[in-house]
């Protein structure tokens, strides 16, 4: 199977254009209804990634009902996730919705006709170099000894949110190359989800797409073979 550069994530935010100067400290208490949900529809994710994942193993087939309910789950944690602290983009609240809305986050995964039954079973090995980054990226839980309690370390991408909030205090304004810079890493991190998700075979590129907008996909030089999706199909 070929394919284009560009991935089949497309993962968008727009940036807001007068930012409330406190709101983003309190965004975790308003926020919370949305993480009770979400808690739920994630064991729903991880279950239905199970019964996926074995009928791909049969017949080559991510199944559609199933795929676009996960799809939704990922728009919503997206949506989610810009209002609060993957982003703090926007203060426009999330809809409580699995389906596309006009809110300023927006996700979409290109829905694949085949799949490869083997990669089913070493795609999370194959994306660790890839979660060993997110893990930096997005921060980690670590135990300093067999019965000391779980501790929270934060990523980079923390500092950087924690940096756009104090900002946004100071001069209610949001850095335009400090968002697209957020953006590019939240990106990233979801690129590498929906691999490990089985929802594609396109390996997650080891790059930094910036900005609220997903690129254009690159056309290949004159006389260059376009690359093959890992794995293929079979």
């Amino acid at each position: 199977m070929i394919t284009s550069s560009a991935h089949p994530l497309s993962i968008e935010a727009r940036r807001e254009e007068v930012p409330g100067r406190w709101l983003w400290t309190v965004k975790w208490l308003l926020a919370l209804p949305h993480v009770l949900v979400l808690t739920v529809l994630w064991a729903v994710f991880a279950l239905l990634t199970v019964v996926a994942g074995a009928s791909i193993l049969v017949s080559g087939r991510y199944p559609r009902a199933l795929f676009d309910v996960n799809v939704g789950v990922l728009r919503w944690t997206w949506r989610v996730g810009h209002y609060s602290y993957l982003s703090l983009g926007t203060d426009r609240y999330p809809p409580f919705s699995l389906r596309a809305t006009d809110h300023p986050a927006s996700l979409d995964v290109a829905y694949p006709t085949r799949l490869s039954r083997p990669l089913v079973l070493v795609k999370w090995l194959l994306a660790v170099p890839h979660l060993l980054i997110v893990g930096i990226l997005l921060g980690s839980v670590s135990r300093f000894g067999p019965t000391s309690p779980a501790v929270f370390t934060g990523g980079l991408l923390g500092v950087l949110v924690l940096v756009a909030g104090i900002h946004l205090t100071v001069v209610r304004r949001y850095p335009a190359g400090l968002f697209d810079l957020v953006i590019g890493l939240d990106r990233w991190a979801f690129r590498v989800l929906v691999y490990v998700a089985l929802m594609t075979d396109v390996y997650p590129p080891f790059r930094l797409d910036q900005g609220g907008c997903e690129p254009p996909p690159a056309a290949p030089a004159t006389g260059e073979t376009p690359a093959l999706v890992a794995g293929g199909t079979s």
